[in-house]
């Protein structure tokens, strides 16, 4: 894949960047600012380089239309915080604002254009009309770096379709995150363990699959777990389970055990008489979950057990919550993982938080990126590569990659 470098002289060139700065929200209050801050070294190195930096992102899931608690206002007034510089915000996507102002940047400027998702071109499953779009966004500026590596797994106008109508490369968030991952994929140091947490089991299905072939043991939490101790015959009362993914989690059960991949499940649980803070809730046997209660974190002897078979590993990647972190009573569980990955970085092995809510919780839960050896800024995307499919944000950038 081509980089900046690739691009030559920036000066005066306007440089459209696709950034992932989807972040939380509390009205206009931002609550985790650490997709801002990840985007800030690529379009720092094309400011510092005279381009005239136009970047654009999407936030939240609007309908294709404005939609003024999605707009990127309050990201783009934060960017120019963490800058320490002035940016430009215009009103629209590629509209009479956008056209305005790319054309009143100066060199070293930037502009970040309004939400790209206010128009239903960015995400539409017609060819033509991504196209269309694209055009659009192609007429701002004279190259384009894709560095939202959060949405390399998406086909979108501003991921795909942009990349094959001006001079293309990746940036340097792109870049790391594609070392990082391979290295989890290419003969990774051992052992290696992957951390899985999250809702569903469906939503991981293809990285469990791909990963009883490469890991050497998987450490299962979350609400994906009661499918897997429902398979194995124990009750877990009202847990969250996906009865219509038994089968596929028996064969996985089955399989493991043939392979020599070690499976680690909680042996207790906290469960709650309801999804809340306030809720009665007790640590009960993992096989023996009250019917009238749901488990909401793995409990303190499996937190222990986790860390212990964490402890040797050479290579850590995770991905999702070991409970509803959120509230107090159910973080412990989440807390106990992450100090173990802290503790792995330390002794010099490669830990990986794969995005989405498990860099969430560790942000909320006081810990620094720093502790880790990669956090990750695509959760979808990291998943699908460790999965072994095809991301189409990298795959237009590899062999000749655009117009690049």
């Amino acid at each position: 894949m081509k980089t900046i470098a690739d691009l030559g002289d920036l000066r005066g060139r306007r440089v459209l960047v696709r950034s992932d700065l989807n972040v939380p929200l509390d009205g206009e209050r931002i609550t985790d600012d650490g997709r801002i801050r990840a985007s800030l070294p690529t379009i720092s190195t094309l400011a510092e380089a005279g381009a005239r930096v136009v970047v654009c992102a999407h936030l939240g899931r609007p309908k294709g239309a404005p939609d003024p608690q999605f707009s990127l206002a309050p990201v783009a007034a934060r960017l120019g915080e963490l800058l320490g510089s002035d940016v430009a915000f215009a009103t629209d996507t590629v509209g009479a604002s956008a056209r305005e102002t790319v054309a009143g940047l100066r060199d070293g400027q930037v502009a970040v254009l309004e939400n790209l998702r206010f128009n239903p071109g960015e995400t539409s499953k017609d060819e033509s009309e991504r196209g269309a779009f694209a055009d659009e966004l192609a007429s701002l500026a004279d190259a384009y770096v894709s560095d939202g590596f959060g949405v390399v797994h998406r086909a979108q106008a501003s991921v795909l379709d942009i990349a094959k109508r001006l001079p293309a490369t990746v940036g340097g968030l792109v870049q790391t995150e594609v070392e990082v991952l391979r290295r989890l994929t290419s003969d990774p140091q051992r052992p290696y363990a992957v951390v899985l947490g999250g809702a569903k089991v469906s939503d991981k299905l293809g990285v469990i699959d791909n990963l009883l072939g490469t890991a050497d043991r998987l450490l299962i939490g979350g609400g994906m777990v009661f499918t897997f101790l429902k398979a194995q015959g124990h009750e877990v009362g009202r847990s969250l389970l996906e009865e219509d993914q038994l089968e596929t989690v028996r064969g996985y059960l089955a399989r493991a055990e043939r392979d020599g991949v070690e499976i680690v499940l909680p042996t207790d649980v906290v469960a709650a008489t309801e999804f809340s803070a306030d809720a009665d809730h007790e640590v009960v046997p993992a096989g023996a979950i009250p019917a009238d209660r749901m488990g909401l974190d793995i409990g303190p002897d499996s937190a222990k057990l986790f860390a212990d078979r964490l402890a040797d590993c050479r290579t850590v990647f995770w991905n999702g919550p070991m409970g509803a972190f959120e509230m107090a009573p159910y973080a412990a569980g989440t807390k106990a993982v992450a100090e173990a990955l802290v503790a792995a970085t330390a002794a010099g092995s490669l830990t990986v938080v794969g995005g989405g809510d498990s860099a969430a919780a560790v942000r909320r839960l006081g810990f620094e990126d720093d502790q880790f050896g990669h956090i990750s800024t695509g959760g979808g995307a990291s998943l699908e590569y460790l999965e072994g499919r095809e991301l189409p944000g990298l795959a237009v950038h590899e062999g000749e990659g655009g117009l690049g």
